[in-house]
């Protein structure tokens, strides 16, 4: 399967943690690796490891990549990148690091072919792919959470001893460029606007996804309507659903707060649902979305229980940050656009929105109009602040609208509180807190739930969260109460 790259160049396209897992891999199977990457720094770093290297220019000139049997790109290099436009011309083949991955495991590189659990959707992805893994460790099924929660799929495949089974969180990015993955089974939990610029349209994007029902399961969230009418175009041996609601035959779902299986047996109770981490329709569903997976190969119902009663959420996934006066302040920073936003805000009955950032050209609109009676107040900073608060003044105009960043301001006055955005994100994110606890009253949430990607502020999410949890640790009992 491999053999055509013996002895020949391969291009690594992007010097990040993929591009970095390849390297081995392909010395081990014969190859040799060239790097190419943006930064001269990253050049500079495989170089100095004794790679050979490549800029974008020199991959440009006319021929120079005629060198190479095959271009294996990062899943953030979009299809339309000089370098992967010119080699697609050139009739040379292009690879996702998950592709490439997929035929090293075929090939038995590495010890015998695992089973692929795949796991992708808009939003959940990562709760979903560790609580497959926790199940799997409850049956004593050797396993690795890989992919893009983290750990390339190259060096899961490399342990020693190597696991039976991946969990393999993979991105539309990831799915995008491994069309020859066939997992033993796979989840499409959700599907909104989301890095439409990157592919292209939600059509794209969709079909991205649907990649994952290709294999001998197919597993689709039905309470999403992208995700569900997928299940009438899976590729999948068989197709099941899964919804937060009564199960049909062929679904999993819930009766009487309790998880329950109709598709891979006539009816059996899977867990509870107060055992489920994180709270709320959104931690339902990623558990379903898990046990489905694992029931698919056979996977007891008592073991998809203990696993789900051991799995505990990450950080900044609607993660509990502290009470005060009465007062939950809750972090989730990984609601990265308007969907994660919606489940997060609706787990909560009276909520106080710190949102903001970059929307990447999704629409806040139905979110705001679905969400309103839950929100006591909003307070937004950002590069698309505006564009939210614009939403608020349109579809929840009673709700007090805060925006730190710009200092304009809808329900209450608020000069004193306009930070320039391009400051110190976290003292922005300091005034943010403060303000929201204003607003705040016992039975309330101050909810972290940016609707929007992080990175025009913060270094990752994850440092917007941290500075959130950081904020709120600093508040005492006089910031709580009604705003001035």
């Amino acid at each position: 399967m491999l053999e055509f790259l013996r002895g020949r160049d391969v291009l690594v396209a992007g010097w990040g943690v993929s591009g970095r897992s390849l390297i081995e891999p392909l010395q081990d199977i014969g190859a040799r690796p060239v790097v190419t990457d943006g930064g001269q720094k990253a050049l500079a770093e495989a170089a100095e490891l004794g790679l050979a290297t490549a800029t974008s220019d020199d991959l440009l000139e006319p021929d120079a990549l005629d060198r190479f049997a095959l271009v294996i790109t990062s899943p953030g290099w979009r299809p339309d990148s000089p370098v992967l436009v010119t080699a697609v011309t050139s009739g040379i083949p292009v690879w996702g690091d998950v592709e490439f991955a997929w035929w090293v495991d075929q090939a038995r590189i590495y010890g015998p072919v695992r089973k692929w659990l795949v796991i992708t959707g808009t939003n959940g992805k990562t709760t979903t792919t560790q609580m497959t893994h926790s199940i799997l460790r409850a049956a004593g099924i050797a396993s690795v959470a890989c992919g893009n929660i983290g750990t390339p799929i190259l060096d899961a495949l490399r342990r020693n001893p190597g696991p039976q089974v991946l969990a393999v969180e993979l991105s539309s990015f990831q799915l995008h460029w491994a069309p020859s993955v066939r997992p033993e089974a796979g989840v499409v939990l959700n599907v909104a606007e989301d890095h439409l610029d990157w592919h292209g349209g939600l059509d794209a994007y969709a079909a991205a996804k649907a990649r994952a029902l290709t294999g001998r399961v197919g597993v689709v969230g039905l309470d999403d309507a992208v995700a569900a009418a997928l299940a009438r175009k899976s590729k999948a041996r068989r197709t099941v659903g899964f919804r937060i609601g009564v199960p049909a035959d062929g679904e999993l779902g819930v009766v009487d707060g309790k998880l329950l299986d109709r598709a891979f047996t006539k009816a059996a109770i899977l867990a509870e649902v107060g055992d489920i981490s994180p709270q709320g329709p959104a931690g339902v569903a990623d558990a379903l979305a898990a046990a489905a997976l694992t029931r698919s190969i056979d996977v007891a119902p008592q073991f998809v229980k203990e696993g789900l009663q051991e799995h505990k959420v990450g950080p900044h996934r609607a993660a509990f940050v502290r009470e005060l006066v009465g007062v939950e302040f809750v972090d989730d920073s990984k609601a990265t656009n308007p969907h994660a936003a919606r489940s997060s805000i609706l787990a909560h009955p009276n909520v106080i929105w710190v949102a903001g950032g970059q929307l990447k050209g999704a629409s806040v609109e139905d979110l705001v109009e679905e969400v309103r009676e839950h929100l006591v107040a909003a307070v937004l900073f950002g590069q698309d602040a505006a564009v939210i608060a614009a939403a608020l003044a349109r579809h929840a105009p009673d709700v007090p609208v805060v925006t730190l960043n710009s200092g304009h301001h809808h329900g209450m006055v608020a000069t004193d509180l306009a930070v320039p955005a391009a400051t110190d994100p976290d003292a922005v994110m300091v005034r943010a807190v403060r303000a929201a606890a204003e607003f705040a009253g016992r039975g309330d949430t101050v909810l972290l739930a940016p609707a929007a990607a992080s990175l025009d502020m913060f270094s990752d999410y994850t440092h917007r969260g941290r500075s959130f949890a950081a904020a709120v640790a600093a508040l005492d009992e006089k910031d709580i109460g009604s705003p001035q």
